[in-house]
């Protein structure tokens, strides 16, 4: 069954989503895993893509648009079905995505804003009601 990670991040900047899934991916990537950033919209997207790019500039993670080259191991997606993903989701959509169970874990990044905080309250009661394993990681 998927399990389920809340990364609660103490700041309300929307741009602390970005940072959090970032790290998110680079720590999954150095262990092996394989991700999909399910991001807002296409501009989120296009943004997370030059993020990743220049994260740490001492390592690599390859990455690309959903359906681009090297999106096989790092896809940035915007809604899509994640093709052939199936190990880390990281959501920053404020709906869970319906493709979510598929993954083996779910990784929600929470900012103190008041859409955020409401969203995702609701999906930790979606998640708990159906038996998900969830945890929650402050930031």
């Amino acid at each position: 069954m998927t399990k389920v990670g809340f990364y609660v991040v103490k700041d309300a900047q929307p741009a602390q989503r970005l940072q959090v899934a970032v790290r998110l991916a680079d720590k999954a990537f150095q262990q092996g895993h394989r991700i999909f950033i399910n991001a807002v919209d296409e501009q989120q997207a296009r943004e997370l893509d030059q993020l990743l790019w220049s994260y740490r500039p001492s390592s690599f993670l390859p990455h690309g648009l959903h359906g681009a080259e090297h999106s096989d191991t790092v896809a940035i997606g915007w809604g899509q079905e994640p093709g052939a993903h199936n190990d880390l989701l990281i959501n920053l959509q404020l709906e869970i995505p319906s493709f979510f169970s598929r993954f083996a874990r779910v990784a929600e990044v929470v900012t103190q804003d008041e859409d955020s905080l409401a969203a995702l309250r609701a999906s930790w009661t979606f998640y708990k009601e159906r038996g998900y394993e969830l945890t929650k990681h402050d930031l």
